[in-house]
């Protein structure tokens, strides 16, 4: 089933440049109007699911989702009451230690879920690999700064989050007084000696590496004044709404990579990439095998691998490039209960079924939640998921809320801007060019100075031939040099000035960053800026 041709929807989306400046779109004040029309769409929507239709496996799924955040979220910290809304507003990330502006989305998120009287759900993101165990943190001086990259753990191999454990304990604890101790020249107090004992005591827990930074950062978070819910995607894969969900996909999968890898060329073209990896790999066809939207592993060996899936008969055949690690028996039907047992059956012998980037937001999108929060770069993957969402599902894709912001650390440095050097070089090049332009009335009037002036006047009236060109040039190169003794004091000034503006540049690329760690802030600032959501005005 298909709902139209509708062509990407191109939106031009960029990180505020300013810092404390905040991007929220569409503004708040048109949000219970969108959750509303994405409620109206699921109802209304004729789609099923293997046999399911969409508003009841939708039903399913947020109520199994709140159940498991609720277990998830008790484990570490207060749990308000069940509330009596069926509302679900969502966000997530990967459990790192993002920039302020990345955090932004988990407080306006608890904020909107006050104001729609939601449940707000915040997705860890843990199958995705962690690929850095270290933050770039700022030292020196203002007048010399100079980033170092402070290791949290020992670097270890590419694996997701939820497999990888903490490999150096010396490491991780010593962590908030090895960045305190070069930060704090910089920036009195940050937020990373409190914050990092909350990381300490999750992993006390025997929590995993992501999980102790996740936990941690969400303790602190209720410690704040939100009320929000979390659920690694770990434990969203493992939701009977997510298998059969991922059964529809699999038994569809001949038509779903076609129209998957359709998307994705439509975005290449609308916004001029060449890549063949951006926003996303094609997948491929290998005989009769069809490369599925879901990474695949097991827990003996934890490394990623793409998933392939063949049709025989009553059932579906699974395999990595390298093995064949299991199969799904099918029924008459595809919404027979059979596929969903055998995907159980599939994690209960340690073998990990996970969504790639497009499928994860599409899943929670269709049938978690009624509104999803995206970053900047989220948004931009979602062009390609709502093609998606029309031509392989048949459904309109509800809409969704992009939030980001800008915080720069609190360091005083001067704003120096690249127009400013421009300005200098400019004026250095004209004095190599035309050094007269430099010299008052009463120096050019008299002595040697006279006679260069009138010579390079000359010249420059002469029309050059090909028989004098070459003289007329050196000529008048020869009498620019001749004046350079005279501008020298100047040529001096405005050297130095472009060294100390090359200098503010230089320090203002290191200190005026947007990407450093959250936990690099003092907590007041912090609280200052990610509590200040802008009204919900119409």
């Amino acid at each position: 089933m298909t709902v139209g041709c509708s062509m990407l929807e191109y939106r031009r989306l960029r990180a505020p440049r300013e810092s404390g400046a905040r991007l929220i779109e569409p503004p708040l004040g048109e949000i219970p109007a969108l959750i509303a029309a994405n409620e109206e769409r699921r109802r209304q929507a004729p789609t099923e699911l293997c046999g399911r239709p969409l508003a009841e496996l939708a039903a399913q799924a947020r109520g199994e989702l709140l159940a498991a955040a609720r277990q998830h979220t008790a484990r570490y910290r207060p749990v308000p009451p069940p509330a009596a809304t069926e509302r679900v507003l969502l966000a997530g990330h990967q459990p790192q230690l993002f920039h302020p502006g990345v955090w932004y989305k988990n407080f306006v998120l608890s904020q909107l879920a006050g104001q729609e009287r939601a449940v707000a759900v915040n997705l860890q993101v843990d199958s995705d690999t962690i690929k850095r165990t270290g933050i770039r943190v700022p030292g020196g001086s203002v007048v010399a700064p100079a980033l170092e990259e402070i290791h949290f753990d020992a670097p270890g191999p590419e694996i997701p989050f939820e497999q990888r454990p903490i490999l150096e304990r010396g490491l991780f604890d010593s962590f908030a007084e090895r960045v305190a101790a070069r930060l704090t020249p910089l920036v009195p107090q940050p937020l990373v000696r409190e914050f990092w004992r909350l990381a300490v005591g999750r992993a006390n827990e025997q929590a995993s590496l992501g999980a102790a930074l996740a936990e941690a950062r969400h303790q602190l978070e209720g410690q704040w004044g939100l009320s929000t819910l979390e659920l690694p995607l770990s434990k969203v894969c493992g939701l009977a709404s997510f298998r059969w969900f991922t059964l529809h996909n699999l038994v569809e999968l001949p038509r779903l990579r076609e129209q998957y890898n359709a998307a994705v060329h439509e975005y290449r073209r609308v916004n001029h990439v060449r890549s063949a990896n951006h926003p996303v790999p094609d997948l491929v066809q290998e005989d009769d095998w069809h490369e599925a939207p879901y990474w695949i592993w097991q827990n003996a060996q934890p490394r990623r691998r793409r998933l392939f899936v063949r049709r025989r008969r009553d059932a579906l055949e699974l395999r990595t490039r390298d093995a064949v690690v299991g199969e799904l028996p099918l029924g008459a039907k595809c919404g027979d209960q059979r596929g969903v047992e055998g995907l159980a059956a599939l994690a209960d012998q340690g073998i990990k079924l996970r969504t790639r980037a497009l499928m994860t937001t599409l899943f929670a999108r269709l049938l978690l939640g009624d509104l999803f929060l995206h970053g900047i770069g989220g948004a931009k993957y979602d062009e390609v998921t709502d093609l998606l969402f029309r031509r392989f599902y048949g459904v309109e894709p509800p809409g969704y809320l992009v939030v980001s912001a800008t915080l720069e650390l609190p360091i005083p440095h001067q704003h120096a801007r690249e127009e400013d050097a421009r300005r200098v070089r400019g004026q250095l090049r004209e004095l190599s060019f035309h050094p007269e332009r430099f010299l008052t009335e009463d120096q050019l009037g008299r002595g040697e100075i006279a006679e260069l002036a009138q010579a390079k006047r000359l010249w420059i009236g002469q029309e050059p031939t090909r028989e004098t060109a070459r003289t007329r040039c050196r000529a008048i190169r020869a009498v620019n040099e001749g004046l350079q003794p005279w501008v020298a004091p100047l040529r001096s000034q405005l050297e130095q000035e472009l060294t100390e503006i090359s200098a503010q540049l230089k320090s203002r690329s290191i200190l005026g960053g947007r990407e450093f760690s959250f936990c690099l802030y003092p907590a007041q600032m912090l609280q200052d800026f990610l509590l200040a959501i802008p009204p919900a005005t119409s």
